[in-house]
């Protein structure tokens, strides 16, 4: 099942787990540099501690070397196979088309890791 984010209440609550059960979920996410700038696809069971490498520079290669900081779309899948098979599929798309999938549900491409990282916004 997949959820998209944009308040990022990661409570788990908003996870889906109301039940006290202990589930992981998965983030697929996109980065991005500016405003329809160079975009980044990835996947993770840790969203906020992800989102912080790639901002301080710590993951090498391609987000470092495009400053590609931003975080502009997450879903999460409370399967990490459907997660991987996202983020593939997502890596695979036409860049116009990652566009449209942002602008769909975050317009105006403003950071969403201020929210995220105060715990939800």
């Amino acid at each position: 099942m997949k959820r998209v984010i944009y308040g990022f209440r990661l409570s788990l609550r908003s996870a889906g787990m109301t039940d006290g059960a202990t589930r992981l979920s998965y983030y697929v996410y996109i980065l991005a540099s500016g405003r329809r700038g160079t975009t980044y696809v990835g996947v993770t069971n840790d969203l906020i501690r992800r989102v912080y490498e790639h901002r301080i520079d710590a993951v090498p290669e391609f987000t470092r070397k495009h400053r590609v900081h931003r975080l502009v779309y997450c879903e999460v899948h409370d399967d990490i196979n459907e997660a991987i098979l996202r983020e593939k599929r997502l890596k695979r798309w036409a860049r116009a088309w990652k566009i449209e999938l942002i602008e769909k549900q975050h317009e105006d491409w403003n950071d969403l890791w201020p929210m995220l990282a105060a715990g939800g916004g």
